[in-house]
């Protein structure tokens, strides 16, 4: 408990620096107290957590698998974060410490019987009924383990305890690269006590039927995709041409998700009932990327912004604020540059698998900004002797680091755009084309959107 109190606002701050945006739909539903068990799906490891417990006032004891505890150093800091392990199977069939089904049973008995405890004083456990972390669009078969553990709970109480189960979407738009986009969706809670008859006349029954309320609650806050290759079309709309399909003027992740869920459905409309409308778009948008690819560009750099004879006025003026900016961003990135890079190289060294790379960032950047912020602070206290220098400068460190994040955006973008100029001048023919490909694409799925909203 004492990690996670210490903890707790470093990993929020982590977590804001870690994601551009983190935006949580009815968050005061993760507020109510305890005792509350949420269950959520789990498409990125450790991360997946840390968003929970960000967000919620209350601490969050985990069911984690076994395997998390068998290194002491990482036993101890789960422990300490108020985890509680969870046997399986296919953790624990081989090896010196393979465990006898009697005594996976045993085990897991045991940690029924901490959460029981648990809940008893009103607290909040999370679990992740998938019983794997994926890092795809989609919601495998739920475990019963959270539906019987909450059952079992208010069966000691006669099922007066007034334990709620609290379903909720985490849906991450790029899940291992920094700066990118969470949402959480939060569903209205389910009352365990509503299934004490169901539960008296048949256990096994009850707990099916709860799992399945909390699958369907989880369904409808999470973007689903059946296979990759619908996942792929999805994603390359949604990230494309997102923009002209959302109508809002302040487009929100609630909007993007909304997109994804409605595009999917179209998607499968057009499967059954014009299939060659949905295939050419499919070839259309594939070939399109390609060009991009190809010129090294993105569809951003060809969007046009604003009246034609304001484009020049609007040039010169990034112009200049990315001239007068430029010590800024020499200053922060000199001074971000290792703490900025390290976590990075060290994720990609140190697993090769995807669902790691965001958690292993996330935990080496607090260590690296941590401890070169507080070393540079010392050596500039050390060569000027002057406290109020060296917090000066320990305050201008993140500052900085953010204004040459965002200004490396804005110069990546402005010098797309530079070469959409060179190349029209180069390629004329073959830029036209492009664009041409463009607003065929956009008239394309405007046309498809109109006929399936009509439908």
């Amino acid at each position: 408990m004492l990690f996670y109190t210490v903890m707790k606002p470093l990993v929020q701050v982590a977590l804001r620096v870690f994601f551009r945006k983190l935006e949580v739909r009815h968050p005061e539903r993760l507020q109510p107290p305890g005792p509350l068990l949420i269950c959520s799906n789990h498409p990125n490891t450790l991360m997946d957590p840390l968003v929970a417990a960000v967000n919620r006032r209350q601490p969050i004891a985990f069911l984690a698998k076994s395997t998390f505890f068998k290194n002491p150093i990482l036993r101890a800091i789960m422990e300490s974060g108020n985890s509680i392990p969870i046997y399986r199977r296919q953790d624990v069939d081989s090896g010196a410490e393979a465990l006898t089904t009697a005594q996976l049973e045993a085990q897991n008995e045991k940690a029924f019987g901490r959460c029981y405890d648990y809940f008893d004083k009103g607290g909040t456990i999370m679990i992740f009924p998938e019983g794997t972390s994926v890092q795809e669009r989609r919601l495998r078969p739920l475990k019963t383990g959270a539906a019987r553990i909450a059952l079992g709970a208010e069966a000691r109480h006669d099922f007066r305890l007034g334990l709620r189960i609290l379903p909720m979407g985490i849906n991450y738009f790029d899940p291992s690269r920094f700066r990118s986009d969470v949402f959480v969706d939060v569903a209205e809670p389910i009352a365990v006590a509503a299934y004490a008859e169901q539960y008296r006349q048949d256990p096994e029954a009850a707990a099916d039927a709860l799992t399945n309320e909390i699958r369907r609650r989880m369904e409808q806050r999470l973007v689903i995709t059946r296979t990759d290759e619908e996942d792929e079309l999805v994603t390359q709309v949604e990230r494309t041409f997102g923009q002209h399909l959302i109508q809002d003027d302040e487009e929100t992740l609630y909007d993007n998700f909304q997109l994804s869920r409605v595009l999917l459905k179209a998607v499968r409309y057009f499967e059954q009932l014009d299939a060659s409308r949905l295939g050419d778009a499919r070839e259309k948008l594939q070939a399109y990327h390609e060009e991009l690819h190809h010129l090294r560009l993105t569809d951003d750099a060809l969007e046009t912004r604003g009246p034609a004879g304001g484009r020049l006025r609007r040039a010169i003026a990034a112009g200049i604020r990315l001239a007068l900016g430029a010590p800024v961003y020499l200053y922060g990135l000199i001074n971000n540059y290792l703490p900025y890079k390290l976590p990075s190289l060290v994720a990609r060294s140190a697993t090769q698998d995807v669902v790691f790379v965001a958690p292993i960032m996330l935990v080496v950047g607090m260590i690296t900004f941590t401890a070169f912020y507080l070393g540079q602070t010392a050596l500039v206290h050390h060569f000027t002797g002057s406290w109020l220098w060296a917090l000066l400068y320990f305050i201008s460190l993140p500052l900085s680091g953010f204004y040459a994040l965002s200004y490396a955006g804005n110069l990546r973008s402005r010098l797309r755009r530079l070469r959409v100029l060179r190349l029209f001048r180069q390629q004329q023919p073959r830029m036209e084309a492009l664009l041409r490909q463009r607003t065929d694409l956009i008239r394309l799925l405007r046309e498809a959107r109109t006929a399936y909203l009509a439908k």
